[in-house]
C-alpha cells in the first residue's frame, strides 16, 4: 500500500483497494503486472525532439510528415500532450517543457527544456510558437518567461482561457471570468 500511494492521485484507501484486488488475482496476473510496468519503464524514453514520451528516439508526431513544422505548441507535460491531440484539432508540432518554473519545489528554468526549445524555434524559425501552459501561478510565471525567450524568433502566442462549456457565470471565479473577456473574438 505505502509503495501504490507514492503514485499521483493515489490516497491511502484507494492504495488500499488495490492492493487487495492485487491480492485476490492469480499470481500469473501479477506477474504479468508486474511485467508490463518493468518493460514500459525500460522502453518509453522521450523524444530528443520534442520530449514527449516514446519508446523511438524521435516520436511518432515528431516524425510525421503530414503534420504543420510552422506551428509548435509547447506544454508542461505529456499529458498535455496527449489531451490536445484528443481534440483533433492542433496539425502542428510539440515541445514538452517536463513541468512548470517552480521555485518553492526548486524548479527552474534550467530543470525544463527551455535551451532547447530556444535552440529549436531559432534553429527551424517556426511561424508561431503557442503556449499551452496552465494558467496556474506557475504556469504564469513559465508563460511569461517563455514568451521573453523566444519573442526575438518568432510569433508568440497563448491558448485561450475562460469558462467551460455549460459552465454559469455565476460559479466562475473572477480570475476566470477576467480570463473570458480577455480572450472574447468575433461572431463568425
Amino acid at each position: 500500500m505505502e509503495q501504490l500511494q507514492r503514485l499521483p492521485g493515489v490516497g491511502p484507501k484507494t492504495a488500499q483497494r488495490l492492493a487487495l484486488h492485487i491480492l485476490k488475482r492469480p499470481e500469473s496476473e501479477v506477474e504479468d503486472l508486474a511485467q508490463a510496468l518493468i518493460e514500459a519503464k525500460k522502453q518509453i524514453g522521450l523524444c530528443s525532439v520534442c520530449f514527449h514520451l516514446s519508446s523511438e528516439p524521435v516520436c511518432e508526431i515528431c516524425r510525421n510528415s503530414n503534420r504543420d513544422n510552422s506551428t509548435i505548441c509547447v506544454v508542461a507535460d505529456s499529458r498535455d500532450v496527449i489531451a490536445l491531440e484528443k481534440t483533433r484539432e492542433f496539425k502542428g508540432k510539440y515541445h514538452v517543457l517536463g513541468g512548470v518554473i517552480s521555485p518553492i519545489d526548486g524548479i527552474g528554468p534550467e530543470q525544463l527544456t527551455l535551451q532547447a526549445l530556444v535552440r529549436r524555434v531559432s534553429k527551424d524559425k517556426p511561424q508561431e510558437v503557442i503556449l499551452a501552459i496552465s494558467p496556474s501561478v506557475e504556469g504564469e510565471t513559465t508563460t511569461l518567461y517563455i514568451g521573453q525567450l523566444i519573442k526575438p524568433f518568432t510569433k508568440v502566442t497563448r491558448i485561450a482561457f475562460g469558462l467551460p462549456v455549460g459552465g454559469d457565470l455565476e460559479y466562475a471565479d473572477e480570475v476566470t471570468l477576467a480570463r473570458a473577456l480577455e480572450g472574447r473574438r468575433e461572431l463568425d
